[in-house]
């Protein structure tokens, strides 16, 4: 082989790497997808550099890497182009995509936090008060017919709303969204939320999706931590399973539409079916929006010798104090002032 012909083959074996890595670039920037599979917002704070949006776009799972999308807004006269603002994003976009969207006039979102126990009441008031549709909101929340052949845990028929299915949560709505796309919104977290084991978990107890959020509803609302909730569920699911009285003031409070801990004897005697004072059992459904921990906790009770609690304040925090018999908790009433 002579000198030329092995400088030909070489050149050309060089240029077919060259080739090659150009095309592998070229298809790297134009059409690889990042890890995230959901829609997320994704926000662009004034003064952010392009070198830390990137990061960020790539340690979000939105890009597969920092530099490919680095390479697209530098050849594109992109760079410093990037505007602040929230941007609803995904893996599946492709990295023209995701820079188009955040160098141009984004659509506007508004963003709204939901805590957990809300009522559908008190979320329809929040979405009135930045200018959503808060009130055919509720309207499909007491009407849920179209939703409960979505989703099947909403089939049994002692589903009658969407009460303690909304799951509480932050979420960027468009301008324009429908009541309809809002509740979708939340009824798809809730079904993520309430995983495959979670669901595995209550058919092993042989406690139905229902029953667990009604429990959860209520655990939500009497106690703060995931151990109390753990150990109150515990106490309620006995009292619960003996067909006994539940005696939560939290199933007063959803009637009474308010936020006392202890209510008097006349309260204690609301004609209601939600009044677990005067109904044995769970009431007939969810009297809040419950979040994942008091979901684990209706779910996965805490086995504990304890029949009673009471929340009381210690030097101004609440503390939930727990009683084996009757006369215990008595005297933790006597010893709190309660």
């Amino acid at each position: 082989m002579t000198f030329f012909r092995k400088t030909i083959l070489t050149f050309l074996f060089v240029l077919l790497i060259a080739l090659g890595s150009v095309f592998y670039l070229r298809a790297q920037v134009y059409y690889s997808h990042g890890s995230a599979t959901d829609q997320k917002m994704f926000e662009i704070q004034k003064g952010e550099g392009n070198a830390e949006i990137t990061a960020r776009l790539e340690s979000e799972g939105l890009i597969s890497w920092k530099y490919y999308f680095y390479y697209y807004i530098r050849s594109h006269g992109l760079i410093n182009k990037i505007m602040p603002g929230e941007y609803q994003l995904s893996g599946a976009m492709t990295i023209p995509e995701i820079a188009i969207a955040i160098t141009t006039a984004q659509e506007q979102f508004v963003k709204i936090t939901f805590p957990e126990g809300f009522t559908a009441a008190q979320m329809a008031a929040r979405l009135t008060a930045n200018a959503l549709p808060g009130d055919e909101f509720l309207q499909l929340v007491q009407n849920p017919g179209d939703f409960k052949k979505r989703y099947d845990y909403l089939t049994p028929e002692k589903v009658k709303t969407l009460e303690g299915y909304l799951f509480p949560d932050t979420y960027f709505f468009k301008k324009d969204v429908t009541a309809a796309n809002i509740i979708g919104r939340l009824l798809d977290t809730f079904d993520k939320n309430l995983t495959a084991q979670m669901r595995t978990d209550a058919a092993a107890q042989k406690r139905s999706v229902s029953d667990a959020v009604n429990m959860a509803s209520i655990l939500q609302k009497e106690v703060q931590t995931p151990s109390d909730m753990k150990t109150v569920s515990g106490i309620f699911w006995k009292r619960a399973d003996a067909g006994a009285r539940l005696q939560s003031d939290a199933t007063l409070s959803y009637i009474l539409n308010d936020k006392v801990d202890q209510h008097n004897a006349k309260e204690l005697a609301t004609d209601s079916p939600y009044n677990s004072y005067l109904n044995a059992g769970l009431p007939p459904g969810p009297i809040s929006n419950p979040g994942v921990d008091a979901l684990i906790a209706a779910i996965s009770p805490t086995a504990s010798p304890y029949n009673y609690f009471l929340t009381a304040t210690v030097d101004g925090i609440k503390k939930v104090v727990y009683a084996a018999t009757y006369d215990e908790h008595v005297a933790n009433k006597q010893k709190y002032g309660l």
